[in-house]
């Protein structure tokens, strides 16, 4: 084949087609201006399209025909024939020359790949600056840090502006500490930054220790760095690194994610909306997919029901634009399982509690990896599967070790572990832990009804009660729905047991009146009291309905409905192309390989992808097999076939 390829088609073209050919095979993609560019010839975009219709392995990769690439095996024996004629120097001139034209042009991540190959570090090095958050910003800092990846360590470490980038992918894997270090690097660094740049490494800095300062829970922090952001210097600044407006949604971004980890929900609420929709107007969709999973998330902690729409929402944004494996997505997963975990829908839960667990590592985010470790426990503890739940609440307590800032979900998920070790039957390790807390944590509603669910264990109902009193007459602030109907639930249980069954029925109903409007029966599954729903007057209570479900979930029932019509067909007929595609899938191939299979671009088969998962409703190429399957559109698993 490569004989044939040299011979019959590079050998029978004429030398000026044969020198296009080989001198523009150092690109993944060519145009015309391109071509004329590194041969110092004329007229390569009609020899393009000429190669492409005579199907000489030159292959169009958009219907107005102006860009095209190369076959794979093609452009391999090129480039082999490149190397073989063509002095080193003047391959680095290559390269240089199309990252001269890509950064011009506004291709950066194609102008930083070439001028890193060309060695052209101060070119490289300017367009990875300049661009670093708008990829971010775009979803693509998968491919920021691949580019990062690219300089040499010594060359990284005597720039100030490339310092600051590594301590931008150091924050997203999680090491803040270095993250931190490598900030001051930067900053100390500054003055050998040429004077018109220096503006734009201080919007850098002050971005970063901004996201510093977010995912360690420091708020004051976050305000100061917000304001900076805003100030009109910095505004400038970050004009000329293309972010504009963007600055003042990750601003809002900013102060809206730490309020939510302080438990000023109102305030995050308002800035998170205020982002999303600003993000909306400027066409960033992945700020606005970042504001909708924190509001998702803020959602999530105070009502089940309000939770599922923004959830779906950044679930569904993230399919769009192919993010449903970044790590920001399983804040999405997490607040919709546990949204619906609050609803008593467990089965459906679990999926999205696991794809949570796939998208992310306990150990990148501290503060996600908490809250999903406790979404977990919930779950477990839901499901009678006490020692599941105890092991993911040890396992969340570890991570509360590496938070530099007080974290609130810190004192829920102790309070829910004291009470795991209740229900266990651990009462004595649960009073020595109580014993040793301080008094502010000690008087919060989730230790006092941790309180009461251990008075309660050690037959002590008049305790448990009086330990409730402040929570209930509104003395202790209580953020969380649930929580207050949580503690109805345990004034039920202690009203009965104290022969008050008409105290006992009053509690029982109000903590029904606040789980009632989203579903919330969380409270009843950890603490189930079946014979005092039972006994519940049914002409006394507006809730007869959620008893019975209640009753039926107590008993083992499911709330699971039956599969979503979605699951049942394609919510569009699939193309043929699209079917085309789908048949790889099951496949070990790459996107690209596929490409190369079906004589397609790279970029086609990723629209074929992207459509296949809108149509059939899932968000990674396994599940897209797997439902293709379900629905006969693909051969039945191997396996299914040999049980």
């Amino acid at each position: 084949m490569a004989e044939y390829l040299l011979a019959e088609v590079l050998g029978r073209q004429p030398k000026q087609v044969r020198r296009l050919l080989v001198r523009t095979s150092v690109l993944e993609r060519v145009n015309g201006e391109l071509a004329d560019l590194l041969t110092g010839g004329s007229g390569g975009g009609r020899i393009l399209r000429e190669l492409e219709q005579a199907n000489a392995f030159v292959v169009a990769l958009d219907t107005q025909r102006s860009w095209f690439h190369y076959h794979t095996l093609f452009a391999d024996l090129l480039q082999l024939e490149l190397l073989d004629t063509t002095p080193h120097d003047e391959l680095a001139r290559l390269h240089g020359a199309a990252a001269a034209w890509f950064a011009e042009h506004g291709f950066p991540v194609e102008a930083v790949r070439h001028a890193q190959v060309a060695q052209d570090w101060c070119l490289a090095t300017r367009v990875l600056s300049d661009h670093w958050f708008g990829l971010v910003l775009d979803g693509r800092a998968a491919t920021a840090d691949e580019l990062l990846a690219g300089f040499p360590a010594g060359v990284i470490a005597a720039d100030a502006e490339l310092t600051a980038l590594l301590a931008a992918r150091q924050l997203d894997q999680g090491s803040f500490a270095e993250a931190e270090r490598n900030l001051q690097l930067a900053a100390a660094g500054a003055a050998s930054v040429p004077a018109e740049r220096r503006g734009h490494l201080q919007v850098a800095l002050a971005m970063l220790r901004l996201n510093l300062a977010r995912l360690r829970g420091d708020v004051a922090v976050v305000v100061e760095e917000a304001r900076r952001l805003l100030e009109q210097d910095g505004n400038l600044a970050a004009a000329q690194l293309g972010l504009g407006e963007e600055l003042r949604a990750v601003a809002l971004l900013g102060i809206g994610t730490t309020e939510l980890w302080t438990a000023r929900f109102d305030e995050a609420e308002r800035h998170l909306e205020q982002a999303r929709a600003l993000a909306h107007r400027i066409g960033r969709p992945y700020l606005e997919f970042s504001s909708l999973v924190f509001r998702a998330i803020a959602e999530a902690i105070r009502s089940s029901a309000r939770a599922v729409e923004p959830s779906t929402q950044a679930i569904e944004l993230a399919g769009r634009h192919g993010w449903t494996d970044d790590p920001l997505a399983a804040g999405a997963y997490m607040a919709l399982g546990a949204a619906l975990t609050g609803q008593g829908r467990l089965e459906e839960a679990e999926p999205w509690i696991e794809r949570a667990e796939r998208t992310v590592g306990e150990e990148a985010q501290p503060a996600s990896g908490l809250s999903l470790l406790y979404v977990r426990a919930e779950l477990e503890l839901a499901r009678g599967r006490d020692q599941d739940a105890l092991a993911a609440l040890r396992a969340g307590e570890r991570l509360t070790e590496r938070l530099v800032a007080p974290h609130p979900l810190a004192t829920r998920l102790r309070a829910l572990l004291l009470r795991t070790l209740v229900r266990m039957g651990a009462t004595e390790r649960a009073e020595q832990v109580l014993a040793e807390l301080d008094d502010n944590e000690r008087e919060t509603a989730e230790m006092r009804a941790t309180v009461a669910a251990l008075r309660l264990a050690q037959d002590d109902p008049r305790a448990a009660a009086l330990a409730l009193e402040p929570v209930l007459d509104g003395s202790v602030s209580v953020t969380r729905r649930p929580s207050l109907s949580e503690a109805f639930v345990l004034e039920a249980t202690a009203r009965d047991a104290l022969g008050d069954p008409d105290a006992a029925v009053r509690a029982l109903e109000r903590a029904l009146d606040i789980a009632e409007p989203d579903g919330a029966v969380l409270p009843f599954l950890l603490h189930p009291v079946p014979v005092l729903l039972e006994r519940h007057p049914r002409h006394r209570t507006a809730h007869a309905s959620l008893i019975s479900e209640l009753l039926d979930l107590l008993g083992g029932a499911s709330r699971s409905s039956s599969p979503p019509a979605e699951l049942l067909s394609p919510r569009e007929p699939l193309s043929e192309s699209e079917t085309r595609v789908l048949r790889y899938l099951p496949t070990d191939l790459s996107a690209r390989e596929i490409a190369d299979e079906l004589f397609l671009s790279w970029h086609t088969v990723k629209t074929h992808i992207r459509h296949l998962y809108a149509k059939l409703g899932t968000h990674t190429r396994h599940e897209t097999v797997e439902r293709a399957r379900a629905l006969g559109l693909l051969a039945p698993s191997p396996h299914r076939l040999a049980s």
